[in-house]
């Protein structure tokens, strides 16, 4: 075990793992993960509907604390948008249409740091703040967290992009070259094919890019509509 531990040992004792045991990890792993987000987002839909109960003296949102419904309903479309886009870009994937996968891609990434953008131009516009009353606390705490969570799946979406825009021009199923998983310093994957998991990984992301979606639009029903 000693001898694997070393830096130099050679890759032929290194044993490499199946893709398609990485890929159900992957979709396993973004079940967990959207479960998890949920959740994460259930504390301040409880919050707002237990205070807004709470409110005998019309104190939970008073008039001043108006956020701009043009700009939050902006960005929760922009979300859902990336979500829907992600889906037909995994149809293109599976249809072996990979540069329409890159294009939708590239689109839902804009999109998201569109979101993102428009909830910081609302924030700096909107007039009030966490201490305005019941409703301005839970409305910057879910919307910053939120926003944290989009920025995640744009991260996420970027380092697959940037995979699939690397290696767009080597053919299906071909050995990765040294590299391949980020580090040039060794001379081979750590699995057999890394370059085949791109489509798992385009499944994981929009599974969960599609829970944000959802959370993004129960955050506007809330937020703005109701």
């Amino acid at each position: 075990m000693s001898e694997l531990a070393r830096h130099d040992t050679p890759y032929g004792v290194v044993e490499r793992e199946a893709p398609e045991l990485l890929g159900a990890n992957l979709r396993v792993g973004s079940y967990l993960l959207s479960s998890a987000a949920v959740f994460f987002f259930l504390p301040f839909f409880f919050a707002y509907f237990y205070l807004r109960s709470l409110d005998k003296h019309a104190v939970f949102r008073p008039k001043h604390v108006d956020p701009s419904l043009t700009l939050g309903t902006l960005a929760a479309a922009a979300v859902i948008g990336a979500a829907v886009l992600l889906w037909l870009g995994l149809a293109d994937h599976r249809a072996d249409r990979r540069p329409a996968w890159r294009v939708k891609g590239a689109v839902a990434l804009a999109l998201l740091l569109a979101s993102a953008g428009l909830q910081i131009a609302e924030w700096a516009t909107q007039g009030f703040g966490p201490t305005d009353g019941a409703y301005a606390s839970v409305y910057v705490g879910w919307t910053g967290m939120q926003v944290l969570f989009v920025l995640g799946v744009a991260f996420w979406l970027e380092t697959t992009l940037a995979t699939s825009l690397r290696f767009r021009n080597t053919p299906w199923g071909t050995k990765a070259p040294p590299g391949a998983t980020g580090d040039s310093s060794r001379p081979g994957p750590d699995i057999r094919d890394p370059l085949s998991l791109v489509r798992p990984e385009i499944d994981a992301l929009s599974f969960f890019a599609a829970s944000i979606g959802a959370v993004a639009l129960v955050t506007w029903l809330v937020l703005y509509v109701l």
